[in-house]
């Protein structure tokens, strides 16, 4: 793609994201992370039917009279999208790419934690950490972020390790973060690594899938390439023992890393590239 075009895609993903973050999404996301605590603000004079635990005695004592501590809620959060940018991830047979809804939910959180005045931050990951973005405030850079993600490539033949970004994140970010791992969860489970970061974090894993990666179609004999080794097979798709081994073992993985990801105490949600991830964003954020 041109500069031109980047930027023309970043502009178009910016008007549909943002404004689905204003009007639909502030609010939940608002009441599902309302801050780490209280935090000192001001004193005012005591009013009747205030609490009296919250009596300031020295100012008080001060001014003869009654005055009251008045706190208010510690906002600032730090997010964190761990994005899958594998091979697999440019894979897609009907509206969209699997990286394309990534990049929209990356966006659509990305404005809303904006709006609450959150931090925001990205690890790149294939089997290795690709590319780190500190986390930090401001439109500008919710902008880099969004043209990073529209224009970073994984290293050739890399595979996907979702262990990799976990470990990451435990060693990088010290303090408590909101993070959000997007994959298609295609790598092996490794509940280590898993459970450490959701003890530590506040962890959501977004499974994001195509349905041609739950259901073969039936095509015949058919060639077919691995987006991540690049090695090509032939396949017969009419073989219907085939097919429903190829989605035993998608329904199983899933499975597997949805029981995962609750045992640890972390969220789990499953968006399909053709379906509205609008209702799913809600269900969740809502549900916390």
């Amino acid at each position: 793609m041109t500069s031109a075009e980047i930027l023309k895609r970043v502009r178009r993903i910016e008007i549909k994201t943002k404004g689905l973050s204003n009007h639909i999404f502030a609010g939940e996301y608002h009441s599902a992370y309302k801050g780490r605590g209280m935090s000192f603000s001001e004193v005012r004079e005591y009013t009747p039917g205030d609490d009296v635990k919250s009596i300031d005695w020295n100012v008080t004592a001060r001014f003869s009279h009654p005055f009251v501590k008045v706190f208010e809620e510690e906002r600032e959060l730090t997010v964190m999208l761990l994005v899958d940018i594998s091979g697999s991830s440019l894979f897609g047979t009907s509206i969209r790419l699997k990286r394309e809804l990534i990049t929209e939910l990356c966006a659509v959180l990305s404005f809303a934690a904006a709006t609450n005045n959150d931090k925001v931050g990205v690890v790149f990951f294939s089997d290795k950490i690709e590319r780190y973005i500190p986390p930090k405030k401001g439109k500008s850079h919710i902008l880099r972020i969004i043209r990073e993600l529209l224009t970073i490539e994984a290293t050739p033949n890399s595979g996907t390790d979702v262990s990799v970004p976990l470990a990451f994140l435990n060693s990088v970010l010290k303090k408590k973060t909101i993070a959000f791992l997007m994959s298609d969860f295609v790598s092996p489970l490794q509940d280590k690594a898993l459970m450490l970061a959701a003890r530590k974090h506040d962890l959501v894993g977004i499974h994001v899938y195509d349905i041609a990666d739950k259901e073969l179609p039936q095509l015949g004999l058919v060639q077919v390439q691995d987006a991540e080794t690049g090695n090509d097979h032939w396949i017969d798709t009419s073989d219907g023992q085939l097919r429903q081994r190829y989605t035993h073992t998608f329904e199983n993985n899933r499975r597997n890393y949805s029981q995962a990801f609750t045992k640890s105490g972390a969220s789990w949600l499953s968006i399909r590239t053709d379906q509205d991830y609008v209702k799913s964003l809600q269900t969740y954020f809502k549900g916390r």
